[in-house]
């Protein structure tokens, strides 16, 4: 029977999920029920299944532990310092998930006790090395998000072009001309004016969108250029 020579560290995934909400930028954290680090708030993550794919296992710590499913999901980075975990030498594989706040009440399961949505600028100190892994997230989105319309996903079906702006000015933290705004993300020909209007709002009702999803599909693959 063949063995290996060297020791094996074991394998996990970390999930980031990015959530938009009136204002602000949230990450979604857990309050962890076990030790080590019991009772502090960390990613929603654990250890991979023999059977399972990186992704699987993801999606099901997700599940499992804040209700979440059916979301985009992409690989961010694979953490490996030997330190990271008092128990033993773990190597965690780090994704991030881009929701619609709004449609994703979390609800804990499992190894946790509570699951609830924070401001990325107001999180509590998170267990292991998850502050490491949510500031290199955060870096991502903010990077990514000018050149792919992932954090598009942040919105609802059906939304004003105030809300699109709002959204790349609270993700990069700028503040972008209205009119520069409008102009660039109309003649990139990705939304499509759904003939309605806001309703039940105090201000002035605006126009509601939704993306083209073919033309989204190919600024998915190609890429874009957001810069104003």
């Amino acid at each position: 029977m063949h063995t290996y020579a060297y020791p094996r560290p074991a394998l996990t995934v970390d999930c980031v999920v990015f959530g938009l909400d009136e204002g602000d930028l949230k990450v979604l954290l857990i309050q962890r029920d076990l030790e080590p680090f019991a009772g502090r708030w960390a990613l929603p993550g654990g250890f991979v299944r023999g059977e399972e794919s990186l992704e699987e296992a993801a999606r099901r710590e997700l599940a499992e532990e804040t209700g979440l499913r059916e979301i985009f999901l992409e690989q961010l980075y694979t953490f490996g310092s030997p330190d990271r975990d008092p128990r033993e030498r773990v190597v965690s594989v780090a994704y991030y998930a881009l929701v619609a706040l709004a449609g994703h009440r979390p609800q804990a399961a499992t190894d946790a006790r509570q699951a609830a949505w924070f401001s990325v600028d107001d999180a509590p100190d998170l267990a292991f090395d998850h502050d490491h892994i949510l500031a290199t997230a955060l870096g991502r989105l903010r990077g990514k998000v000018r050149y792919e319309p992932i954090g598009f996903e942040l919105l609802p079906s059906r939304f004003t072009l105030g809300q699109l702006q709002h959204l790349y000015e609270v993700v990069l933290k700028e503040v972008f001309d209205k009119r520069n705004f409008r102009k660039k993300i109309l003649g990139m020909g990705l939304l499509v004016d759904t003939g309605e209007i806001q309703k039940d709002v105090a201000h002035r009702a605006a126009r509601l969108y939704r993306f083209d999803e073919r033309k989204y599909r190919q600024l998915r693959k190609r890429g874009f250029s957001f810069w104003l």
